[in-house]
This record gives structure tokens, C-alpha cells and sequence, in this order.
């Protein structure tokens, strides 16, 4: 701490700075100079500065890698667009809020997952058309749109998504995606 430059210390601020000091070690010893009132007014002794080891830290538990996600291939895409892998699910979050989205989407999940269902279709909408005044505010439509594939990236789903694509058009394009499920451990 710097002192003002300007009215001197009265005595009894410069005992309680010199009582201060004592319990103090600098860090660095050699840049530090007292004050010229106080290494007139009485010379200290010089004790042998004492460095303290660095404080080790307990190694913190690792905590475990999440899943990678793992997008589809080319032919499955195209399988489950030519239907031949078959949809096992499908859940639409059209009119929903993102609270009740987002509980709707982790239950779906989680019970895909213990069904042993593998390809699921969600499907968010594409907001609203356009022609009024939202259209002038493209970045406020297909809110779940925006935010569905967000969740899904998150630790929560993370170990339950194996991956996701938007749906082919069959199936609402852009609106909708297929969510690959990952098996139960």
C-alpha cells in the first residue's frame, strides 16, 4: 500500500505502521524502502526473509470427457430420408415455450433412450412467415429453431445424443431434426 504523498504520520499511525509492517513479508524485498521519517526515527533490525514453499494443490478429481457428438454419415442421412431407416419417434415442440420445450425434449430423450430407439425426429417449426412486422426481425423467429440444437451440444443431453442433422424435406426440413440416440451403458 502506497502512501499519500503530503501531511507527514502522526506517532501513533506510525507505530501502528511500523506494528503493521513487522508482520508483513514483501514480495519484492529488494524494491521496498522505508519511508525516509520512519528509518530515521528508529532503525530496525534486519531479520532474514523467510519464503514460504509454494502452496502445492491437491490433484482435483478429472472430471470425465463428455461424449463427442458424432453427425450423421452421407448414407445414413440418406437412409433415414429414403425412409429406409425407420424413425422411431417423434416429438413436436410446435407452440411450446423454451421452459416446456426443454423439459418436453429431455423426457422424450431419456425415454427414447431406455425404449432403445435410435433415429428420432424432433420437430422445432421455422417460425413464423414472414409479410408482417416479425418478418422485419428475422433473428427473433424459429426461436426452438435457434435453440433446439443448442440444448443438444449441452453435458445434460450429451449423454444421450449420439448426434443430430437437420431432417431432411420429407420429413420439415429445416424445421426438424434427426437425433441419433446413443445406447444405455
Amino acid at each position: 500500500m502506497s502512501r499519500r504523498k503530503g501531511r507527514p504520520l502522526a506517532p501513533e499511525e506510525e507505530e501502528l505502521w511500523r506494528a503493521v509492517k513487522k508482520t508483513v513479508t514483501p514480495l519484492r524485498p529488494e524494491k521496498l524502502t522505508p519511508p525516509p521519517a520512519l528509518a530515521a526515527a528508529q532503525p530496525e533490525p534486519e531479520r532474514p526473509l523467510v519464503r514460504l514453499p509454494p502452496a502445492t494443490t491437491a490433484a482435483s478429481p478429472q472430471k470425465p470427457a463428455l461424449p463427442k457428438l458424432h453427425p450423421f454419415g452421407k448414407r445414413e442421412r440418406q437412409a433415414v430420408n429414403r425412409g429406409r431407416t425407420a424413425i422411431d419417434g417423434r416429438l413436436d415442440l410446435h407452440g411450446f415455450r423454451q421452459d416446456e420445450a426443454h423439459a418436453r425434449l429431455s423426457g422424450f430423450l431419456h425415454y427414447a433412450q431406455a425404449a432403445g430407439w435410435k433415429v428420432v425426429l424432433v420437430i422445432t417449426g421455422k417460425g413464423r412467415p414472414g409479410g408482417d412486422f416479425q418478418s422485419l426481425h428475422d433473428h427473433e423467429r424459429g426461436v426452438l429453431r435457434r435453440v433446439v440444437p443448442m440444448w443438444l451440444s449441452l453435458p445434460d443431453f450429451r449423454s444421450v445424443v449420439l448426434g443430430y442433422e437437420d431432417a431432411g424435406p420429407v420429413h420439415g426440413g429445416g424445421g426438424a431434426l434427426y437425433i441419433r440416440i446413443r445406447k444405455r451403458k
